[in-house]
């Protein structure tokens, strides 16, 4: 990256990757603090190639699934906030915005933004493969605990003295 220009990382990057309709996206704002435009000439341009964004590429998004993301990320809608709902872009439709904005910071961070959803796609897997099998622990490991929990028991009222109170039997 040239000099001129604020670095990003993978890593900032996929902190902006987020999932809505069951699909990993980027909002148009995110997007546009990366390629160092500001949002309303990255929709203007998207606008103007509308073409290029099928519905798999690109969706607004609802007015519940923007207030949502106000409420969850906390941003603000008086003073200078959005007046419409923001856009998301898939992994296709973020590849399609370079060509789009056509300069070269728009080329590394598309390969930036590329490789960010290749590794999400290739490690969250893993992840979700690794999360099952703690849950499944989890699920055998609580079934020990009562088992355990039981047999302490027991042990303890073996263990218990006699009471002195019974009467005794016989001679």
């Amino acid at each position: 990256m040239s000099d001129d220009i604020t670095p990003f990382t993978m890593e900032s990057v996929i902190q902006r990757i987020c999932e809505l309709r069951g699909q990993r996206v980027m909002l148009d704002s995110d997007l546009a603090v990366l390629y160092g435009v500001e949002t309303g000439a990255l929709v203007r341009a998207v606008k103007r190639n509308i073409e290029r964004f099928p519905d798999d590429f690109m969706f607004q998004l609802t007015d519940q699934e923007w207030e949502n993301l106000r409420c969850q990320f906390g941003i603000s809608s008086l003073w200078g906030g959005r007046r419409s709902a923001p856009y998301a872009f898939t992994e296709h439709g973020t590849l399609m915005l370079s060509g789009v904005l056509k300069s070269p910071r728009a080329t590394e961070i598309n390969v930036l933004v590329v490789r960010a959803f290749v590794w999400l796609r290739q490690t969250v897997p893993a992840y979700q493969e690794i999360a099952n099998k703690l849950a499944e622990l989890e699920k055998t490991v609580s079934g020990h605990d009562s088992a355990i929990s039981e047999i302490i028991q027991a042990l303890q009222q073996l263990m218990m003295p006699p009471d002195k109170d019974k009467r005794r039997i016989g001679f």
